[in-house]
């Protein structure tokens, strides 16, 4: 061995196993390398490691010598001398919280922000494609996730599922914002689309959301005969939600005291709407029939409770029911029979349609002097809409499909 390294290991191995377990005299006894045992009156014996920042002298303990031996006390001391050296505080990086994970930091990130979220669907979706879309993830320190972690996310389904990689990316973006808040990592988010990202992934075609397969509009009225021959709750559900173009949530999740049976109206309230303003829909006739139908043997708070009776029917329950009545149409898709029949055979105003289906308006200033929902005149475009569902007069033709969407 070199003559230097005989020296260096005199200075900080000074200590032996026998003399930790015998040295009885109170104070400090040096091991070298900033190690001390340290003895007090009592004879108790615990190990410190001593050193300096800044030039502030600095203690911090390292536990006592009856659970840390020599040997690991010394493995303690060294990876204290190693922080030093590459600049840290040992005792900060002791004292420090452990890095959560990506995962970790996604859940309380959900946990944080979903009061704020307006539907139960919204919240599926975000825990959705943060456990599964993102999953490579979430096992990795979220204070270590890089450009290349994000890029292995969102490439196997940047062009073969646009709309959701867009989704996937906006989500990982937030959470590591959120992380980077609180101090959890720093530097760039690596999930940054603009100036970052768009050099980085290939340009996609303009984001869609496609046609929803429709009725057409003289095929209506036939379909709710044969609508209102089937039995069961979803059924009912359904005819409900064509009669007030209403959303399937909205539908789904409607309980008894937002019904007015005097007035004839039924009241959704902010947090279920799409656009996040309270809807009051008018009550045709065929509506009320159904209503008070059911209402004669309700049994909870659910208009149209599912087999758990605490809960109100499942997203799927229409869309099956359709599948069972052999219709290749979308639930949503009669939204666009609703506004095609309203354009084309009636003469209500634009303005009074779109509100029917509670669209936002999308001219800011048209928006800021709106102040009213046009209920009166909706009261008429309902009652006309509910007339000719109601009507059974169907031209006997084949079903087919319109193509206009209605969102």
């Amino acid at each position: 061995m070199a003559l230097g390294a005989l020296r260096m290991a005199a200075q900080i191995n000074r200590l032996s196993a026998r003399a930790v377990q015998t040295l009885a005299k109170p104070g400090r006894h040096a091991d070298g390398g900033n190690l001390y045992l340290n003895v007090t009156k009592t004879g108790a014996r615990s190990w410190v490691f001593f050193y300096k920042v800044a030039g502030r002298q600095r203690e911090m303990g390292l536990g006592t010598a009856r659970d840390i031996s020599l040997a690991k006390a010394r493995e303690l001391a060294a990876a204290c001398r190693q922080l030093l050296a590459d600049g840290k505080d040992p005792l900060t990086c002791r004292d420090a919280p452990d890095a959560l994970t990506f995962g970790q930091c996604a859940d309380q990130f959900i946990e944080t922000m979903e009061p704020s979220w307006r539907n139960e669907k919204h919240r599926a979706q975000w825990r959705m494609t943060l456990k599964e879309y993102a999953g490579p993830l979430r096992a990795t320190g979220v204070d270590a996730i890089a450009t290349d972690d994000v890029l292995k996310v969102l490439k196997p389904i940047w062009l073969t599922k646009p709309e959701t990689a867009s989704r996937v990316r906006g989500r990982i973006e937030a959470v590591l914002d959120w992380a980077r808040a609180r101090e959890m990592r720093k530097g760039e988010n690596p999930a940054r689309w603009r100036g970052h990202l768009d050099h980085l992934l290939p340009k996609r075609t303009t984001l869609s959301r496609g046609h929803h397969a429709a009725l057409a509009i003289d095929d209506l009225p036939k379909f709710m005969e044969k609508l209102a021959a089937s039995t069961g709750i979803s059924p009912r559900a359904l005819g409900f939600a064509i009669l007030t173009a209403a959303r399937s949530g909205e539908v789904l999740a409607a309980t008894w005291d937002e019904i007015d049976f005097a007035k004839k109206v039924w009241t959704v309230p902010a947090v279920r709407m799409k656009a996040g303003r309270e809807h009051r829909v008018p009550l045709s006739e065929p509506a009320l029939a159904i209503l008070q139908s059911l209402h004669d043997v309700r049994i909870g708070q659910f208009i149209f409770p599912g087999q758990i009776r605490t809960k109100h029917l499942s997203s799927m329950s229409l869309a099956m029911t359709l599948r069972r009545m052999q219709v290749e149409v979308t639930v949503h898709g009669f939204r666009s029979t609703f506004r095609d029949w309203a354009s084309e055979r009636t003469s209500f105003p634009h303005e009074t349609c779109e509100m029917a289906l509670a669209h936002a308006v999308s001219n800011k200033v048209e928006a800021a002097y709106r102040r009213g929902d046009l209920f009166e005149k909706r009261v008429s475009l309902m009652h006309a809409w509910g007339q000719f569902c109601t009507s059974g007069a169907a031209k006997d033709n084949v079903v087919t499909l319109a193509g206009r969407s209605a969102s």
